[in-house]
């Protein structure tokens, strides 16, 4: 699961810098604006920058006409905005709403002050203005990375982190909301939306250093450190995406592709096409070969040639290290930036560290709990019990594959790390006879969509279609798509489907354009409805045919869309907490991972997989074997999702950067590895440098949140089994029902609440131990 966005993101708004700039990280939201915006302020990330620039955007800049970048208008000119215009427009923007900060502050102590929904709405307003803008220079970032982008990235900055701590340390809004959650009579009249929005901007000002004293030391130094954060957090990400991009291996001997199939041959020629090898083609070569996932993975499944695996799995775990390539000089350097993320790494967690104890914590890992459903025990606790549910089945996957390898396929000495997909591949085709490849012709994208789209319908009474209108993108490949209910829009999305290496970061992801709220309504709208962009990096379509999906890239589909869901069929109006905002962190990925499980029902699937030339329905058989084979190595995979996630929390808990000469961020990722791992990272092993999800994304100390909300997913898709997923009638009562509280209530409510008024109780592991073919460890 590693590399879908799913470690994710984008998170959200906020986030979108990190997110976005992040890793893996697909995914959307957070806490409300604010909170967002505290939340990324503490959660180190660049997150708040996103958050913090934007209308500028809005105002557009000196260089380009005003209606370039009209501020309600609907969709952003993605394709007309001049890159050069970014900084001055986000700038004025900064400018605009420090201003409007300034006015709130000053009217909050005025007489009479505001009633708590005008401040709520006044403060929502001008950072929706901020965020709305900037997220259109991250999110082209992403996709369309390019130096002119970056340098807008680095000239706002400094501003947009200053505006940030302004917001998020504001004495004024902190003593008036205080006053307001104190007042009984006050609080008593707020909506449920109200009072958590309240509370999450209290908790995120607590978290933002509120309370440290104006003109101190301490007060500066926690700027300083928020800056720097900043800074560092793009650096890195910037790093792993010019690592990545800096791989590429040209090959010209047919022996060294053997066993790389068909489909993956021909992407690789068109590489080398784009590359200047005009007459590159699938069965003759040359071939390219690079790091982005639907290169890799068919290299790491299929190749028979065991050292092309070997130097791709040391590209791949070796990026933005001490062993990558240095960058090339840039013109007026004297000497190119360093590309090793290992010093950033240390500076990241020494910063993160030095913050939480200015709060009066003791480590990083506190902080971030601060805001998740989940505190370190309980954290921890979760961890343990899936791994002690793992560890031995893990160990028995690990014994049957070498034991296969040598017996059946005459290997000899020790399988490494490079041989582990290879092999089991040839397992799983032996165990449930398919492979990978064997499914590929019967998930074409336009079917696949156009299953995903009537699932929706059946569970959630809602019509997806194409929009019938022009509008602005980054790319050719990336189309608009509008959502109905009852005959009325209420939401558009963007989807961007394909792998882009030159330019568009790895993962998969979805994140906000603006989200559902009445206070942003447009003249005589009853509210804004929510616009979103679902980004994938799949394979695209080559030599004239359509993109044909592997399971895991239809799989990250359905997932990015459970977030897409979440986002525009919420019901909640107060901007704050509408949507994916102000959803506690380990709770934001259930959608997600729920909609992940339709892949594996059978009408679903049967209304999609159909072969694209013959027309031939997937044969029942060998949907079975599918299904059977989703177990394949469970335990395996989920030990691998533990070890992120306990390295995580032990790097943000108990390592403490610089005490110990002989401690180091590789030996506690090695110490984690011993119950977390069959098979001991290897000297060279520097995945931590490219780990984006916790240095530049939203999961720091964190990651766990992808098996929190995995128990509700896979207890909320419980609640379909014990209704009855052949029986149509209770099937669509079940999703009525899931889209009327874990969809529609977004961040309006607490996920635990939200939970019990779905499910009708409290969650427990059971679901997801079943679902992943394991059972809990007897203590």
């Amino acid at each position: 699961h590693h590399h879908r966005h799913r470690i994710s993101p984008t998170r959200l708004l906020t986030n979108r810098l990190a997110l976005l700039l992040s890793l893996l990280p697909r995914r959307p939201g957070l806490a409300l604006l604010l909170a967002s915006l505290l939340l990324s302020l503490y959660s180190g990330s660049a997150l708040y920058v996103a958050l913090v620039e934007a209308p500028a955007l809005l105002a557009a800049a000196a260089s380009a006409p005003a209606e370039v970048f009209p501020s309600t208008s609907t969709f952003p000119p993605y394709a007309s905005f001049p890159a050069e215009a970014f900084a001055p427009s986000l700038l004025k923007t900064l400018e605009d709403a420090t201003a409007a900060l300034g006015e709130l502050e000053a009217g909050l102590g005025a007489d009479p002050a505001p009633t708590p929904r005008e401040a709520l709405g006044r403060l929502e307003r001008l950072l929706d203005d901020v965020n709305r803008s900037s997220g259109v220079l991250y999110h082209l970032k992403a996709v369309r990375d390019a130096q002119a982008l970056r340098d807008a990235v680095d000239a706002v900055r400094p501003a947009a982190v200053e505006f940030g701590l302004k917001a998020s340390q504001s004495r004024p809004i902190f003593e008036y909301f205080s006053a307001v959650k104190g007042d009984a009579e006050k609080w008593a009249a707020l909506s449920g939306a109200e009072k958590r929005a309240i509370d999450e901007i209290l908790r995120d000002a607590r978290l933002a250093g509120v309370a440290l004293e104006d003109g101190s030391e301490e007060k500066a130094r926690f700027t300083e450190i928020q800056q720097r954060l900043s800074q560092i957090s793009t650096d890195f990400s910037n790093n792993v995406q010019d690592a990545t991009k800096a791989f590429s291996l040209r090959i010209t001997d047919k022996a060294r592709v053997r066993g790389v199939p068909p489909s993956a041959l021909a992407f690789f020629a068109q590489n080398a096409r784009e590359k200047g090898d005009e007459g590159a083609s699938a069965e003759e070569g040359p071939w390219v070969v690079t790091l982005d996932m639907p290169a890799y993975i068919p290299v790491m499944r299929m190749a028979e040639d065991r050292g092309l695996r070997e130097e791709m799995y040391r590209a791949m775990v070796t990026r933005a290290s001490e062993f990558s390539p240095a960058r090339e000089l840039k013109e007026g350097e004297d000497e190119a930036k360093s590309i090793d993320n290992a010093p950033l790494v240390e500076d990241i967690l020494a910063l993160r560290r030095e913050k939480a104890r200015m709060l009066g914590m003791e480590s990083f890992a506190e902080m971030s709990l601060e805001s998740k459903m989940a505190d370190l025990g309980s954290a921890r606790q979760l961890l343990e019990t899936l791994r002690s549910a793992s560890y031995d089945a893990a160990v028995a996957e690990h014994e049957e594959l070498e034991k296969f390898a040598k017996e059946e396929c005459g290997f000899e000495g020790e399988l490494q790390s490079w041989d582990l997909m290879f092999y089991a591949e040839k397992l799983q085709e032996k165990k449930y006879s398919f492979n990978a490849e064997d499914l590929r012709p019967y998930f074409a994208l336009p079917r696949v969509l156009d299953g995903l789209f009537a699932l929706t319908e059946r569970l959630f009474e809602v019509k997806v279609t194409p929009v019938d209108f022009e509008v602005q993108t980054w790319n050719d490949e990336v189309k608009m798509y509008q959502i109905t209910r009852d005959g009325r829009v209420i939401s558009y999305f963007y989807f961007d489907p394909y792998s882009r290496p030159s330019e568009k970061r790895g993962g998969a992801w979805f994140n906000e354009v603006v989200g559902r709220s009445k206070v942003m309504a447009p003249d005589a709208a009853p509210y804004r409805i929510p616009i979103g962009h679902m980004v994938c990096n799949q394979s695209p379509p080559v030599d004239g045919k359509p993109s044909l999906m592997t399971y895991q890239e239809f799989e990250t589909l359905f997932h990015e869309f459970g977030h897409s869901l979440q986002h525009m069929l919420t019901e909640e109006e107060n901007g704050l907490v509408s949507g994916i905002r102000g959803i506690e962190w380990d709770a934001v990925e259930t959608p997600s991972q729920f909609m992940e499980n339709w892949c594996y029902d059978k009408a679903t699937v049967d209304a999609i997989a159909v072969h694209y030339e013959t027309g031939e329905k997937l044969p029942e058989e060998l949907f079975n074997k599918v299904k059977e084979a989703k177990t394949f190595r469970a335990a395996t995979a989920m030990l691998r999702q533990l070890l992120f996630a306990i390295t995580d929390l032990e790097l943000h808990s108990s390592y403490v950067p610089g005490a110990d000469p002989a401690q180091s961020i590789y030996t506690t990722y090695y110490t984690v590895a011993k119950s977390c791992s069959v098979l001991t990272p290897l000297p060279f092993d520097r995945f931590l440098n490219s780990f984006g999800h916790i240095f530049a994304g939203g999961y720091a100390a964190g990651y766990y949140s992808y098996k929190w909300a995995e128990v509700l997913s896979s207890d909320c898709f419980s609640a379909f089994e014990e209704a009855g997923l052949d029986d149509d009638v209770a099937v669509r009562a079940a999703g009525r029902r899931f889209r009327d509280t874990v969809l529609a209530r977004g961040g309006g409510a607490a996920p635990a609440e939200v939970f019990r008024e779905f499910r009708g109780r409290e969650p427990n592991t059971e679901a997801l131990l079943r679902h992943s073919g394991l059972k809990a460890a007897v203590v």
